[in-house]
C-alpha cells in the first residue's frame, strides 16, 4: 500500500485513547508479514521487534501513539441530547457544529450550537465549555437515545481525508496516524539494525502507554514520530510560530514536558544537511509528547522528536504538507541506520 493510501486508512480509523484497538489491529495486520517479532502487552500497546542485519550497541525505539483526542458520553437528557466529555486536549473553540463519529456503532451527531439568530447579546461571541454542550443524534427523548448511546460510549471527529491545495492534507488525527504509519513503512522494509517500534496507547491523556513500555524495553534511546503546532497563520509572528508547514521535519530542543537529548538534535540537523533532508528547529517551548515518559521512567533514556509540523492540531481538520510527512520518514529511516 501506497503510503498516503495508508495514512489515509489510519486516519479513518476511530480510536480515542483507550479504545486504540481498532488500530491496533488494523497495524498488526498491515506488518504480519514482515518478519517482525510483536506483543501486545496487557495496556495495549503493541510492542514490535525488526532484527536488521546486524545488532547495534545500544538498545533503540521508535515510538509513536496510537491514539487520538476525542469525547465520551457523560449524560442523556430528556430530550434526546447526548453531553460529552473531552477525551484529551480539545480547544473548545473547535467543537461546537462540528459532526462527530461513536465508536463501534458509527453513530454521526452534530454537537449542538444555538444558531446565532436567537442569541442573546451576552452569549454572542462566546463559547460554552465542552462539558456543557449537548450532541444531536436525531432523538426525541431519552428512552430513544439510549437505545443508540450509552454514558461511557466515545467518539471522535468524523473521518474526513482530504488532499488539497499545495501538497496539503487535511484530516482528524494526523496525530499521529502519520506516525504509526512511518513506523509500519519502516517494520516492511530491510533495516541496518535490529530496532524497537512502539505503538503506544493513552498518549493523548497522560502518555500513560509509553510510561509501560519504559519498563518493559528500558531502551537507550528513543525516538519520538508526532505532529507538532505549525503557528504559520495569519496574525502569528514568525517568532512565535513554532514551526512551519512545507519547512521539512521539526527537530525540538525543548517542549514543555522534555529537555531533548543535544547531540541527538545535533545529529539530526547535520543528517539532513548532509542528506538533503529538509528540517527545521522549533522556535518555541511548546506541547510536549511520550519522550517525558521515556525519559524520566525506568532508567531513562537518551530521547529525539522528529515531528510532523501541523496546523490546527487536535481539531477535526488538521494539515499538513506531504512534503513535510516524506521529511520526516526520512529522517527517521536516517536516524536508525546508525549503530550508536
Amino acid at each position: 500500500m501506497e503510503f498516503f493510501e495508508r495514512l489515509k486508512d489510519y486516519c479513518s480509523i476511530l480510536a480515542p485513547s483507550g479504545m486504540e484497538k481498532p488500530m491496533r489491529k488494523r497495524i498488526i495486520e498491515d506488518i504480519k508479514d514482515s518478519g517482525a517479532e510483536w506483543r501486545v502487552d496487557p495496556n495495549g500497546n503493541l510492542i514490535v521487534f525488526k532484527k536488521g542485519r546486524a545488532r547495534r550497541d545500544k538498545k533503540l525505539v521508535v515510538a509513536a501513539h496510537m491514539d487520538e483526542v476525542g469525547f465520551m458520553a457523560s449524560y442523556i437528557d430528556e430530550e434526546g441530547y447526548v453531553r460529552i466529555e473531552n477525551v484529551g486536549g480539545i480547544d473548545r473553540r473547535v467543537v461546537s457544529g462540528r459532526r462527530i463519529m461513536f465508536c463501534g456503532s458509527n453513530l454521526v451527531g452534530v454537537v449542538a450550537s444555538k444558531a446565532i439568530h436567537i442569541q442573546t447579546k451576552e452569549e454572542i461571541g462566546k463559547c460554552e465549555p465542552i462539558n456543557e454542550m449537548r450532541v444531536d443524534i436525531g432523538c426525541y427523548d431519552r428512552e430513544s437515545a439510549e437505545k443508540r448511546v450509552r454514558i461511557g460510549d466515545c467518539a471522535t471527529f468524523c473521518p474526513n481525508y482530504e488532499e488539497f491545495g499545495n501538497g496539503l492534507i487535511k484530516s482528524k488525527a494526523i496525530d499521529d496516524r502519520f506516525g504509526c504509519a512511518v513506523m509500519v513503512e519502516l517494520i516492511n522494509s530491510d533495516l541496518e539494525y535490529d530496532t524497537y517500534f512502539a505503538f503506544d496507547t493513552c498518549e493523548e491523556i497522560g502518555c500513560d502507554g509509553a510510561k509501560e513500555v519504559c519498563y518493559q524495553l528500558n531502551p537507550d534511546i528513543a525516538v519520538i514520530l508526532e505532529s507538532t503546532t505549525a503557528g504559520d497563520i495569519c496574525g502569528t509572528p514568525a517568532e512565535k510560530a513554532a514551526c512551519t508547514v512545507h519547512g521539512g521535519a521539526v527537530i525540538s530542543h525543548m517542549d514543555n514536558s522534555t529537555v531533548y537529548d543535544k547531540e541527538l538534535v545535533k545529529l539530526a540537523m547535520e543528517l539532513g544537511k548532509e542528506k538533503g533532508i529538509p528540517c527545521q528547529l522549533k522556535n518555541t517551548v511548546a506541547g510536549g509528547n511520550e519522550a517525558r515518559a521515556y525519559q524520566r521512567e525506568a532508567c531513562g533514556a537518551r530521547v529525539l522528536a522528529i515531528s510532523a509540523p501541523t496546523r490546527y492540531i487536535h481539531s477535526a481538520c488538521s494539515v499538513a504538507a506531504k512534503e513535510d510527512l516524506t521529511a520526516v520518514a526520512a529522517m527517521t529511516k536516517t536516524i536508525i541506520e546508525r549503530k550508536f
